[in-house]
């Protein structure tokens, strides 16, 4: 009950809140940071950051359609850039 409880709190507190203009985005774990930078590229997501993670970017999607993109480029999540930057302390 305890971890079901802290994934469901983590869900809401890293969701994309709306309009919301920064977001960061987790891309799978075996990508290199060249396949990251392509994907979010692709989806005309300006990179605003990278983090120590590799496949953890912060972006800049381009229009109300940029979410749907950066899920079809490849990435796992969308979260609240705001949420993730005090949760790793940047």
């Amino acid at each position: 009950m305890l971890v079901a409880g802290w994934i469901v709190l983590a869900i809401l507190t890293l969701q994309v809140r709306p309009g919301a203009t920064i977001v960061a985005v987790v891309f799978p774990p075996w990508w290199g940071t060249q396949q990251v930078f392509q994907a979010a590229g692709s989806a005309q997501a300006a990179i605003v950051g990278a983090t120590a993670l590799p496949t953890l970017l912060v972006v800049r999607p381009d229009d109300h359609d940029g979410l749907r993109r950066l899920y079809g480029a490849g990435a796992w999540f969308v979260m609240d850039a705001q949420a993730v930057s005090a949760c790793i302390g940047r």
